[in-house]
């Protein structure tokens, strides 16, 4: 039996943020060992792909496994890819960051591949951290897509992961 892939979707780069804050970030990690919010989300996510991994799962991670992402200047050869990758995969993972262009963009590929692709289940890794919005918003979209892709056997993932993955 071939191994599911799964397709992960999460924040590549860090957001730009302003020199003192940065400054300050370093700081407070150097004196008391406090993470930042994106190096803990960061853990998270590689922590969640090693535990699929371990269960026999075959994952695409863009952050570690895109060999365009040092070289491409404009991002074309990223995004044909990811796009190749997600095309084939048998799942999608989210770790939803609204700041992430990038997780957007990847979001708006597999609501376009979902009417024509096979996928079995998209997953929120974060799904904690959503909280539905009045209005039209990408929290609601990833949220209802949850919902379309849903199966008894994401759900039992979602629960192994947060009883006993982290």
């Amino acid at each position: 039996m071939a191994k599911k892939k799964i397709f992960v979707i999460c924040p590549v780069r860090r957001h730009r943020i302003g020199f003192l804050k940065r400054i300050s970030q370093s700081i407070v990690w150097l004196f008391f060992g406090v993470e930042d919010e994106w190096t803990k989300n960061q853990n998270a996510i590689k922590a969640y792909v090693s535990w699929l991994e371990a269960n026999c799962y075959d994952v695409y991670w863009p952050a570690r496994d895109n060999p365009h992402q040092k070289t491409d200047k404009i991002g074309m050869s990223i995004c044909g890819y990811n796009r190749e990758k997600m095309f084939w995969a048998d799942e999608i993972h989210i770790w939803y960051d609204k700041n992430s262009m990038g997780s957007i963009f990847d979001i708006g590929m597999f609501f376009a591949f979902s009417g024509t692709n096979n996928f079995k289940k998209f997953v929120i890794i974060n799904y904690k951290d959503i909280k539905p919005t009045l209005g039209k918003s990408f929290e609601n979209i990833i949220l209802a897509l949850a919902k379309k892709f849903d199966n008894p056997k994401a759900n039992g993932l979602k629960e192994r992961w947060e009883t006993h993955g982290k």
